[in-house]
């Protein structure tokens, strides 16, 4: 005890302690992997390039004209930019005996066959057939009815979709063909893209025979003699490039 009742520090006192470790120093630096700043640096500085987006033309055809169409229609997907689409047909439900009998053509070998599943991968669907009864076929429908576990887990959600079809005659129901399809789409839960009147002054045409309606493109057929004239190719053409329109608007969104 000093004068004046001050004390005074002991000599081998140590000063307090910090409750923090680093507030009184200096964090040490943090040692940096040169191999990952370069390999961040190239990663950054490479150019990104978007996977294009595919649209898939599902379709039945038994004598041509369905996918005489969507041939057409695929030169329209293709003329958009960063979207491309690709050809299936569905199952085939006959036998080669009774094809035979009916005189259908044989298909197109460079066109695969799809299975229910490969549905996930499309960023859009259009589906094409012919008409039975104003009912979309037999062997659409059995594809349809294939996506069950597909619709179990909505997988097909939120994709759009849309229809072009072939009839025997004007009375053959191209317009009913769609109304009876749009079902399965609901279900889905598929937005469903008719091509409505933007073909333009084409959709008005009544010079000639011509097949398709606001629901989408379509053939007239008659005996199965009558292939499919400019005009109806032409909006095949025009309904696939307005699906790849609507389809990339909706992913840069």
């Amino acid at each position: 005890m000093g004068k004046g009742g001050g004390c005074v520090p002991s000599k081998t006192r140590q000063p307090p302690v910090s409750d923090d470790p680093v507030s009184d120093r200096e964090a040490a630096p943090i040692p940096v992997d040169d191999d990952e700043t370069n390999n961040m640096a190239t990663t950054s500085l490479e150019p990104t390039i978007p996977a294009k987006l595919k649209i898939f033309i599902v379709f039945y055809s038994m004598y041509g004209h369905v996918e005489g169409l969507a041939k057409r229609m695929k030169k329209g997907v293709d003329g958009v930019e960063g979207v491309e689409a690709l050809l299936y047909r569905v199952a085939e439900t006959l036998s080669g005996d009774v094809l035979m009998k009916m005189k259908a053509p044989e298909k197109d070998v460079g066109i695969p066959e799809i299975s229910a599943a490969e549905l996930v991968n499309a960023d859009g669907v259009v589906f094409g057939f012919p008409t039975r009864y104003g009912c979309m076929a037999a062997q659409m429908k059995s594809f349809f009815d294939s996506t069950g576990q597909l619709w179990k887990e909505q997988k097909l959600a939120g994709k759009p979709a849309g229809f072009f079809v072939s009839t025997g005659s004007q009375g053959g129901g191209q317009e009913t063909t769609a109304w009876t399809a749009i079902t399965q789409l609901t279900h889905h839960g598929m937005l469903f893209v008719p091509v409505g009147y933007t073909f333009g002054a084409g959709m008005f045409k009544m010079d000639t025979v011509r097949g398709g309606s606001p629901y989408g493109a379509g053939v007239y057929a008659g005996d199965g003699s009558r292939e499919a004239d400019e005009t109806e190719l032409a909006l095949a053409e025009h309904q696939g490039k307005y699906m790849a329109t609507v389809v990339k608007r909706l992913a840069q969104n």
